[in-house]
């Protein structure tokens, strides 16, 4: 980005800062809240009429533009997640939330990380969240998948390596940065972001079909494709696009027609097995800085 261009991005952040937060999903119905990170409502939306699990896709204006600033507003200081169970596959848990707040905190990330995706595969939470709402049966379970957020799993957008790039070299392979050069186009990262959401979905419905009550899926935030000249999700961006996330509701089925086969080690790792250093790449390689 150029220095005209973080300057203005920056200006953006100043009053994105000083703006009223959106939504706190605490303040809806729910009790399994299924979380699709950088999900944008349109897109959901886009896809809904092609699944059976979802018949009718509204908005909210989310509390974050990116996870780190969702993660802090929705959970910090709120008293109702100590009756809240979180599943996650999202690497920021381990910066911005404490783990001691929650009921139980499941930070599948930790030890079902796929090197060769470069991201947790949807499966793998699926497994740990049925077997978090048997075995614990919380008052609200937080399923964190981290599809559709690149790398895009469905359709891989050439040398987005996820992961495996470090800090010093993830900015270049960002679809983000590529699509604002020019090097890929519009059309390329959409529909790679939305064959990644359709790939995800099914492993919501699997979820959907073995838990019970008041299901919800939502987004933490969405992503920009040239909005107000910007990509991606930087923090405190006050864009709509960007803070539009869907809102969808359905009913738990109860079944039991998924049996879990994913274990965490005992116990389970803490985040200093990877180190301060392998920690920031592994984010910066995400996509956050």
């Amino acid at each position: 980005m150029s220095r005209l261009g973080t300057a203005y991005l920056r200006a953006l952040q100043a009053v994105g800062r000083r703006l009223d937060s959106g939504t706190n999903v605490f303040e809806r119905d729910w009790d399994v809240l299924i979380v699709l990170d950088a999900c944008r409502a349109d897109l959901l939306q886009s896809v809904a009429t092609d699944s059976e699990l979802l018949d009718d896709v509204g908005s909210m204006r989310s509390v974050g533009s990116c996870s780190s600033e969702w993660l802090e507003e929705t959970f910090n200081g709120h008293p109702e997640t100590a009756r809240t169970a979180m599943v996650t596959g999202n690497t920021w848990t381990d910066r911005y939330v404490e783990a001691d707040a929650f009921a139980a905190l499941d930070e599948v990330w930790k030890y079902a990380w796929n090197e060769e995706l470069g991201t947790v595969p949807p499966s793998a939470v699926t497994d740990r969240a049925i077997a978090t709402a048997r075995g614990r049966a919380p008052d609200r379970l937080v399923v964190h998948y981290m599809q559709p957020h690149h790398p895009f799993i469905a359709d891989p957008i050439a040398d987005d390596e996820g992961l495996a790039r470090t800090s010093a070299h993830s900015d270049t392979v960002s679809p983000w940065v590529l699509l604002r050069r020019g090097e890929i186009t519009t059309e390329q990262v959409w529909n790679a972001y939305e064959a990644t959401l359709r790939h995800v979905l099914p492993e919501v419905a699997t979820l959907v079909t073995n838990v019970d009550g008041q299901v919800a899926i939502t987004a933490d935030h969405g992503n920009l494709f040239g909005e107000w000249g910007l990509y991606g999700h930087p923090m405190h961006t006050p864009v709509p696009a960007l803070l539009t996330v869907p809102w969808a509701t359905t009913t738990g089925g109860g079944a039991r027609s998924h049996d879990p086969t994913l274990d965490p080690p005992e116990p389970l790792p803490v985040s200093r097995v990877y180190g301060a250093e392998s920690d920031r790449e592994r984010l910066d390689a995400l996509g956050y800085r």
